[in-house]
């Protein structure tokens, strides 16, 4: 068994992938920071001093010996409170379009860097219908 699990580890792919992923890692956490520490303030004073991190609705009942901010998203999460983050979920979902966007742009760079396959040979093109049913009469007028 150990063995099989050495040739499956020695295997390119396996690492290849490895790699893909360990680096997939880092790159997420470069595009939350991005999102987070970037675009998001920018978008939250575009839209007039907006804070996106603290946008939530309150679902059920904040436990009597809670003693904080009721605007303090992160302490109420904390404390137990249920809650619809709706500002987190817009973080999250503006941080994977920029995800998406940069591996878009990189899958596209990579493959224009690709040599193009050479085109095949088009096969040479044999009788048309018309010449086949033109032999077909001509052997049955002679037989």
């Amino acid at each position: 068994m150990m063995g099989e699990f050495k040739a499956f580890v020695a295997r390119g792919n396996v690492l290849d992938l490895a790699v893909g992923v360990i680096i997939g890692a880092a790159f997420g956490k470069i595009v939350t920071s991005l999102t987070e520490d970037l675009i998001m303030p920018v978008i939250g004073v575009v839209t007039g001093g907006v804070d996106f991190t603290n946008k939530f609705l309150v679902l059920g009942a904040i436990p009597e010996s809670y003693k904080g901010s009721l605007t303090d998203y992160a302490a109420l999460k904390a404390a137990g409170v249920p809650m619809l983050g709706y500002g987190a979920f817009i973080t999250a979902v503006i941080g994977f379009l920029l995800m998406a966007f940069v591996i878009f742009q990189i899958v596209r760079a990579a493959n224009s860097m690709m040599p193009k396959a050479p085109e095949a040979p088009a096969a040479p093109a044999g009788p048309s219908e018309v010449d086949l049913l033109i032999e077909i009469r001509d052997a049955l007028k002679k037989g």
